[in-house]
């Protein structure tokens, strides 16, 4: 379980450096010309918010694998992320419009794999947790 928790880690690690790229790649600057001061701001520091978020929680998994394996206050805390990506999982499935990816070759092909990713951290948080 400990590479497990390390291949999660690295990956979160990199997720949360590709939000530096969101708003060039989403083309933000246009798409935000009609939206309110308020909703601009938000929409960036929501973002660098989660991408902290998602370091942290990677920066966990990579420095502190045994820890979240072997002690209680760990296997509480995988409980919390196997929900956390749970529910992730749960909106890549059902909130996430379909119209966003089917169609599109890479759109379709990014859509399989964090619906993989997500299954698989919160399969691997919530083993950890009932094991």
């Amino acid at each position: 379980m400990i590479l497990h928790i390390q291949i999660i880690g690295f990956i979160l690690t990199l997720l949360a450096f590709i939000h530096i790229g969101f708003p060039k790649y989403f083309n933000w600057k246009e798409e935000q010309e009609n939206l309110s001061l308020i909703n601009k701001q938000m929409m960036s520091v929501h973002t660098f918010f989660i991408a902290l978020v998602v370091f942290l929680i990677g920066l966990l998994c990579l420095t502190s694998a045994n820890e979240l394996i072997e002690t209680n206050l760990g296997k509480k805390i995988s409980l919390g992320l196997g929900i956390f990506w749970f529910v992730r999982l749960i909106f890549q499935l059902f909130v996430y419009s379909p119209k966003l990816w089917k169609g599109k070759n890479f759109e379709t092909i990014m859509h399989i794999i964090f619906t993989l990713f997500w299954i698989y951290m919160s399969t691997v948080f919530f083993i950890i947790y009932f094991n």
